[in-house]
């Protein structure tokens, strides 16, 4: 699912934010990071260059959007909130899915059995 421009995530706006430094690491994605082994600049890769799979309108306090992309033969997601009224992006968490919750893909999530 990509995001609109003028929608509750727009991923242009956030990645302009990001290139100009208005963004915040959250304490909840460096203790992953650590624990996963994953290198801040990975993280800053996927974000500039992965396509967004999901959007969580509703997250509290600002939207956010689930996105993609593969570093080092590695498929990464990335979870990015945006305040748009401030431009500011916060990087919430950054894992590698696994096929035990995402399809093949790696994009779909498995439905619960």
């Amino acid at each position: 699912m990509v995001a609109k421009a003028g929608g509750a995530y727009d991923v242009g706006k956030m990645r302009e934010a990001m290139r100009a430094g208005r963004f915040e690491w959250r304490k909840h994605v460096l203790i992953q990071l650590l624990r996963r082994n994953l290198p801040l600049e990975t993280v800053i890769q996927v974000i500039q260059s992965a396509e967004v799979i999901d959007h969580y309108p509703e997250d509290k306090p600002f939207p956010s959007g689930l996105l993609f992309g593969w570093i080092s033969g590695k498929p990464i997601h990335v979870v990015v909130a945006f305040d748009e009224s401030e431009r500011y992006a916060y990087i919430v968490t950054a894992y590698e899915p696994d096929e035990e919750h995402f399809q093949s893909d790696y994009k779909t999530r498995k439905r619960p059995k």
